[in-house]
């Protein structure tokens, strides 16, 4: 069943202060065009910059997740990263007026009930997803954390975590389908442990912290000295003594038993939105953090760029019966040894082409090209390519003997891997744009085995061989 991508109606606001940098900030989430994708604006800043939501512009995990592209920086994005994947969403433009997501109460709940107000639009754009093909995994030994992605029909997560102290040991969440994340995960809040807080605000953490936004535990009383410093450091708190109760500063009653394991769920979903793409797949996560997230997001999106290049590569039998053979592209190009580059055509069509080059050591440029070193020049690749795709376009012809194609322009050549003699060269050629006036706009890659060896943009121009004199 095909699905449709998804933005918000319209745009929704959100007051609050960041948890680590204490500033005050107002967010929007506005509405964003088909394949947009998540977007984060600083119109703060002079030029309002934006930035993806990508995992390749992390540059920090510490007790958060925050992207930096150029002078643009944005703090603790994981919350409402998580919100917007959690409601199902694909195009968000996430727009503040400061360097931080504000924290609201330490969950994504309240975000989730405004895009909820904001309400949702399909939009006229099919939603693509990635298709997880093997089991990936990632294993941090310093951490013993562990991050595993395997294939699935739907988005799922689970999570296990293992703190090994009295008042918070194992836990376990589940998420099995979108569909529970408003109401089984997005109302989980962060949490930290009591002898953590002075380490954090000795590193200029949790400026923004308090007991209104954070859980905090701790498996012991606390100290009279202790007591006076909470006071001044929660003073934003509604609390206004500071006591430890069954385990939880001031006692905060927790919204589920397993609060925290599905906080960690909640955070492993607002990282993994770093991928950039909707991944069909079961994660499971034991003791995740956001390093160990942030580290599995860019292995995915690695394994997913790897997956993109193989799909894109033409799968053909160099061995198999040609539909265009060299006596036949003799008749159709003017082209005769040595120049004549394209020993036989595998696939054509009316908009792409594959042709076959097999290079040897008695092409006569190895003479003369590094002769102790053979390599096939690159301009030669994008003149095989230019042929190759020359056989389409002429072939379109009741007479194609009579008519010649010339190259009008090259762009955005680039040259990838060498090719050496006794290397298959593959050529891709497809159109891309409408034939007029005898001008044709075409896209050539040139590949040996799963690599790619030289790639271009071409534009050729059909002319009678009469006219052309």
């Amino acid at each position: 069943m095909i699905e449709y991508q998804k933005t918000l109606k319209e745009a929704v606001a959100f007051e609050g202060v960041g948890l680590h940098t204490g500033v005050k900030v107002k967010m929007i989430l506005e509405p964003a065009p088909v394949n947009a994708g998540i977007r984060f604006k600083r119109r703060d800043l002079e030029g309002e910059p934006e930035m993806k939501a990508d995992v390749a512009y992390v540059y920090s995990t510490e007790r958060s997740t925050s992207l930096k592209h150029k002078e643009a920086v944005v703090h603790t994005v994981e919350h409402v990263l998580s919100a917007i994947t959690g409601f199902d969403l694909d195009n968000v433009l996430i727009s503040l007026d400061n360097e931080e997501v504000p924290i609201m109460d330490g969950s994504a709940q309240e975000f989730v009930t405004g895009i909820k107000k904001a309400g949702v639009v399909v939009q006229d754009a099919e939603r693509i997803y990635f298709p997880l093909n093997e089991v990936i995994r990632l294993y941090d030994e310093e951490k013993q954390a562990e991050l595993v992605a395997i294939p699935s029909d739907c988005f799922q997560v689970s999570t296990a975590i293992d703190f090994d102290t009295v008042i918070l040991s194992t836990q376990h969440a589940d998420m099995t389908h979108i569909s529970e994340y408003e109401k089984e995960i997005a109302p989980a809040r962060t949490f930290c442990f009591l002898d953590e807080v002075q380490a954090l605000l000795d590193n200029n953490l949790i400026k923004g912290g308090s007991l209104d936004n954070a859980i905090v535990f701790s498996d012991r009383a606390l100290r009279a000295d202790e007591k006076d410093k909470l006071s001044k450091i929660f003073t934003a708190s509604s609390h206004s003594d500071i006591e430890v109760e069954d385990g939880i500063l001031n006692n905060v009653e927790l919204r589920y038993s397993n609060e925290p394991a599905r906080h960690k769920l909640l955070d492993v979903v607002g990282d993994l939105t770093l991928i950039g793409m909707k991944v069909r797949a079961k994660f499971f996560a034991t003791r995740p953090g956001h390093s160990t997230n942030v580290a599995f997001a860019k292995l995915m999106r690695d394994h997913i760029k790897k997956q993109k290049h193989l799909q894109n590569i033409p799968q053909v039998d160099i061995q198999a019966e040609s539909v265009v053979d060299i006596r036949r592209i003799e008749k159709i190009l003017p082209h005769r040894y040595p120049f004549l580059l394209v020993d036989k055509i595998l696939k054509m069509d009316e908009n792409e082409i594959i042709g076959l080059k097999m290079v040897t050591y008695n092409e006569p440029f190895f003479q003369g090209h590094f002769p102790n070193n053979p390599v096939m020049p690159g301009v030669l690749q994008l003149e095989a390519m230019a042929q190759t795709g020359g056989i389409m376009v002429l072939n379109t012809l009741p007479d194609p003997e009579n008519y010649v194609t010339y190259f009008l322009k090259i762009d955005k050549a680039k040259f990838r891997n060498v090719v050496r003699p006794g290397d298959a060269l593959v050529f891709q050629i497809k159109i891309i744009g409408p034939v007029r006036r005898g001008i044709c706009e075409m896209h050539g890659v040139a590949y040996v085995g799963n690599k790619i060896a030289a790639e271009a943009e071409m534009t050729a121009q059909v002319v009678r061989k009469k006219d052309s004199v």
